[in-house]
């Protein structure tokens, strides 16, 4: 029997085909995974609806920038290749809870919660990056190597504390302070629609760079073309007793003594015994 030769062209041709076809969705998909796609970014825009964030007398109001910076980030980050969630994309409350439960509905996700700070003291100013689970530092320091380095605001460091959407997050988690609304200075930047832009590519290379933060025992403080630093961090889940509480004890206790050998009939031999119990 004769085979018919445009019968073995046109076959060929789809084998070739196919494998080509095959080749190139494997090549789409190592381009979306280096790309970041296979990660979900789940936003979490601070405050919202009768929550407006900062302190009384506040007159920026920190829930009106935060979903600024998170809607900015979103497109960002989506640029990118990723997946992105939103806990709110408008000014609506929404409670922490429902952030957390937002964020660990989606395994293998990262959880960016953006804030701005505010203190009684209008000099207070810089960048703050928080994390809860030790996983989360490499994101923190990455985002914080970002967002510090290229913001006009002094660098407050890497801090670790338990904040609710940090220590109840099953999924790598920071929380990121982008400048004090209660300095006059910081309040002014935040108001404007580039720097809000700037903060929102900072924090998006710091995701980008999550996966090349350096060893923790590299010295270097200098990021070179293949990793980031990790970043010291000031622990703050551990606060210690303030000194001017153990001296204010102290000084009571040294005037009791003092009332105390002050009075006749042996009272100094009391007040020694007690000191020898301890």
């Amino acid at each position: 029997m004769r085979t018919n030769p445009y019968r073995f062209r046109l076959l060929a041709a789809s084998l070739l085909s196919a494998f080509l076809e095959t080749l190139s969705t494997a090549h789409a998909r190592q381009a979306s995974k280096e790309s970041g796609s296979t990660t979900t970014v789940v936003i979490d825009a601070g405050h919202g609806g009768y929550d407006r964030g900062g302190i009384p007398g506040q007159r920026v109001a920190e829930k009106e920038v935060t979903l600024d910076v998170a809607q900015r980030l979103r497109k960002e980050l989506a640029a990118s290749g990723y997946r992105v969630v939103m806990t709110r994309d408008s000014d609506v409350f929404v409670p922490l809870g429902t952030r957390v439960a937002i964020a660990n509905s989606y395994p293998n996700a990262i959880f960016v919660s953006v804030h701005f700070n505010s203190a009684k003291r209008s000099g207070a100013s810089g960048i703050e990056t928080y994390f809860y689970d030790r996983d989360s530092l490499p994101l923190a320091s990455a985002i914080h190597y970002y967002v510090a380095g290229g913001a006009a605001s002094s660098n407050r460091n890497v801090r670790r504390r338990g904040y609710y959407v940090l220590r109840k997050n099953r999924n790598p988690a920071v929380l990121v302070e982008c400048g004090f609304l209660t300095n006059p200075s910081e309040a002014a930047l935040a108001q404007s629609a580039s720097y809000r832009q700037k903060l929102a590519e900072e924090i998006a290379a710091g995701v980008r760079g999550r996966n090349t933060v350096g060893s923790a025992r590299s010295t270097t403080r200098v990021a070179t073309g293949e990793s980031i630093p990790l970043q010291p961090y000031i622990d703050q889940t551990k606060v210690a007793k303030s000194k001017s509480g153990r001296s204010k004890r102290s000084h009571k206790k040294s005037s009791r003594r003092k009332k105390s050998s002050s009075k006749p009939g042996g009272s100094e031999a009391k007040t020694s015994s007690k000191n020898q119990e301890g």
